[in-house]
Parts: C-alpha cells; structure tokens; sequence
C-alpha cells in the first residue's frame, strides 16, 4: 500500500473549516487560547512566561487577532505602569469544546510516537 501524506478535502471559497482556522490558526494562538481556558485571566507578561519561544511582537500580533476577532478581551489596569489583562469573550468560551478535543488529540499523538499512514 502506497503512503498518502494528505487526503485530498475540497473546501470551496466559504468553507467553514476555513473559516474556523481563519480565527484559531497561527503557531501560539491555540496555545493562548488553552492557557487562558485553564487560567481564565492572564496578563501579557504571564503569557510571555508560558510561551517562552515567542516574541514579543509575534504575541502582540496574535493577541490583537484574538481580540479583533472577538475571541478575547483586553483590559488595561490603571497601574503604573500599566498592568494589560486577557480572558476569554463568552464568544472565546465557545471554543471550549474543540481546545480540549485539539488538546486530547494532541496527547494521544505524542504518546504514539509515530506518524501513522492512512488507510484508503
């Protein structure tokens, strides 16, 4: 049987997948998403601690997508300086359901240790 590294899925101009990757895709997005469903509020710098690998202009990047999105909410504290909170929108919270399946998904394929082929 010949190995097939992606099974063909026609997704026209519109398609919901899309669309859902359009929000959620990116290399850190999911990752903050699921921080901020386990911790609930977080601050930039608590954030930058968590994801050490990214930069502060990358995370700024996805953070402002997230919020433009309506998927997370900024807050500014007044502080000197000024202390910046993140949380879920109720809207965010909506995607409960599919970090955790991602996460889950996620610790079966590690604990797998290979590539699986797929099968037609």
């Amino acid at each position: 049987m010949s190995r097939r590294p992606h099974l063909r899925f026609d997704c026209a101009e519109g398609c919901p997948v899309e669309a859902a990757l359009a929000v959620i895709g990116g290399k850190w997005k999911g990752t903050i998403l699921f921080h901020l469903l386990r911790d609930e509020v977080l601050r930039f710098n608590e954030i930058r601690r968590l994801l050490p690998a990214v930069s502060q202009r990358t995370l700024t990047a996805q953070l402002r997508q997230l919020q433009a999105d309506g998927i997370i909410s900024r807050t500014v504290l007044p502080a000197v300086p000024p202390h910046v909170e993140y949380r879920l929108t109720d809207y965010g919270q909506s995607l409960r359901t599919v970090i955790l399946a991602l996460r889950d998904w996620g610790a079966r394929h590690q604990q797998a240790g290979a590539v699986h082929e797929e099968h037609a």
